[in-house]
């Protein structure tokens, strides 16, 4: 008899054995094929730097907190300081990123829209999915683009600048005489005047997305003008700064710049993006084999663009009025661009009772009255 239990003993033992052994082999099999799997490659191509204080630092941020959401699931690489006027660099920067295994590139200027276009319908790279931030140009397979309403918190900037102006005269240093520009120029005037019809908008252009020299002189003209509120759609502080140096405010654009050291009393609020709204879900979707190429507009609804809170050189009363507009904008009650609507020739643009769609909105040719160069 024991020697019939000391039997059934080692049988039982081996049984165990056996089924831990085989429990550790489906085991390691999963492990090996999860480590197997290799993260997807993103390549962003940045015309400054991820330090710049606005536009590309801003772009950035959406990258880290990309990278952030998906961990070991992707890996984002970049090329910062690729110039956009230069199609053959756009076109190097992402072979460049290619050729480092990267699956998506995503080009974060204007400038980068037609070199990306011939790469996305070159047959070579059919398995490679192209982003561009601002252009207009795409195709069904494998080359989206996306924006966002920046009119909305443009006007609401407008609002402050209005409402806070004592010389009735605001600065606004502008990249180029281009519709994306234009619009901003024209929603931030609008939304001056509702507050104060007597405000005029002063533009220069500077001719380029990213000049640190020539945004901030630009600004010192305007301030040499009798601006005394300074705003832009250009890429760094230097605007911000020159405001600040002279005593006066400034609104920034693209970020949240009310903790720069020197800016403390002179930063009112600024338009900025959340580029992690787009690309989070976007990148899920790649990820997922379910990404069809879209024309994509985030709004303040969404989430994708906003108004950085005011900071506390903002009256009380200029927050409230903000705050009352802002909500029937996110609410959809308040689109910005309603006729009557006259350019500074004083022509008709838009009649009374018209509402500028998307479409309307993005063929803006010129400056309203109220704005000039």
């Amino acid at each position: 008899m024991k020697k019939v239990l000391l039997v059934l003993a080692v049988l039982l033992l081996a049984l165990v054995v056996v089924a831990c052994g085989g429990n550790k082999a489906a085991s390691d099999t999963t492990s090996s094929g999860t480590e197997a799997s290799e993260p997807l490659t993103i390549g962003f191509i940045y015309i400054g730097t991820t330090t710049d204080g606005g536009y590309t630092q801003a772009q950035h941020e959406g990258t880290v907190a990309l990278q952030e959401h998906f961990g070991d699931k992707v890996n984002c690489i970049w090329k910062e300081e690729v110039d956009d006027t230069n199609k053959q660099a756009t076109t190097d920067a992402a072979l460049e990123m290619i050729d480092q295994g990267a699956k998506v590139i995503i080009g974060t200027s204007y400038g980068f829209m037609d070199a990306l276009d011939e790469l996305a319908n070159n047959p070579d790279y059919a398995e490679v999915d192209f982003l561009h931030f601002s252009g207009n140009k795409m195709n069904d397979t494998n080359f989206g683009n996306y924006f966002g309403a920046m009119e909305e918190p443009r006007y609401l900037s407008g609002i402050v600048a209005g409402s806070m102006t004592k010389s009735n005269k605001l600065g606004y240093v502008a990249a180029f005489p281009y519709t994306e520009v234009q619009i901003g120029i024209n929603a931030f005037t609008l939304g001056a005047q509702s507050v104060n019809p007597d405000v005029e908008v002063k533009v220069v252009y500077i001719n380029s997305w990213y000049d640190p020299a020539n945004e901030k002189a630009a600004a010192e003209s305007l301030l040499d003008a009798g601006c005394d509120i300074i705003t832009q759609h250009a890429d760094t502080t230097g605007p911000q700064l020159a405001a600040a140096a002279a005593g006066k405010y400034c609104i920034g654009y693209n970020l949240d710049n009310s903790a720069v050291e020197g800016l403390d009393k002179a930063f009112l609020t600024a338009p900025v993006w959340h580029h992690e709204v787009f690309l989070i879900p976007t990148v899920q979707a790649i990820l997922d084999g379910t990404w069809k190429p879209e024309s994509y507009y985030g709004t303040m609804k969404d989430g994708y663009i906003g108004l950085a809170p005011l900071t506390a050189n903002v009256p009380d009363e200029v927050k409230a009025k903000v705050e009352e507009v802002q909500q029937k904008i996110e609410a959809g009650e308040f689109p910005i661009f309603v006729g009557p609507i006259k350019d500074n020739t004083g022509a008709e643009k838009v009649p009374e009772g018209t509402t500028l769609d998307r479409a309307g909105i993005w063929s803006i040719d010129y400056l309203v009255q109220g704005a000039s160069e």
